[in-house]
């Protein structure tokens, strides 16, 4: 399964992430690839958005690892960028990822071993704040997700 979505603002981006918020489940991971400043973190906001998170979503790069547990589900934002294959164990991404909440993945090329196929998004920039937003996924798990985002937009 795969859909293309174009944007053409940060909030077109943001608004993206809160429509698919609402079709997301616990224990859905999405993982998010795109150059510095494609909008992984803007994207991750919307999503925030639409499950209620009231805290302010911004990229976890020094933390590697931010939660976020006052919205309707748990939200786990990871940013992969500085991880290297055998920190995996040590910080618990297993247990995270197969939370019971819902988990982002910036940079997920640093993590080459995921148990499962995720909901995969690519993000290219076009120009200036116009984004391509690229979503597949072989995971028969995440067809609700295809089906909720063509009925939203």
């Amino acid at each position: 399964m795969i859909l293309e979505i174009i944007t053409h603002s940060v909030e077109e981006t943001r608004n993206l992430g809160q429509k698919i918020a609402k079709c997301l489940s616990k224990g859905d991971v999405i993982t998010l690839d795109g150059d510095l400043g494609a909008g992984k973190t803007t994207f991750t906001q919307g999503v925030g958005l639409g499950l209620n998170i009231k805290q302010t979503i911004n990229s976890p790069t020094f933390n590697i690892l931010k939660c976020y547990f006052d919205g309707t589900l748990p939200l786990y934002h990871i940013d992969a960028y500085r991880l290297e294959d055998n920190v995996n164990a040590d910080i618990g991404l297993e247990e995270v990822i197969q939370g019971d909440g819902v988990c982002l993945i910036e940079w997920s090329k640093f993590i080459p071993t995921l148990i499962f196929e995720p909901l995969k998004i690519n993000i290219e920039i076009l120009f200036d704040s116009t984004r391509k937003f690229i979503i597949e996924s072989n995971n028969k798990k995440y067809q609700k997700v295809f089906n909720c985002l063509k009925e939203a937009i």
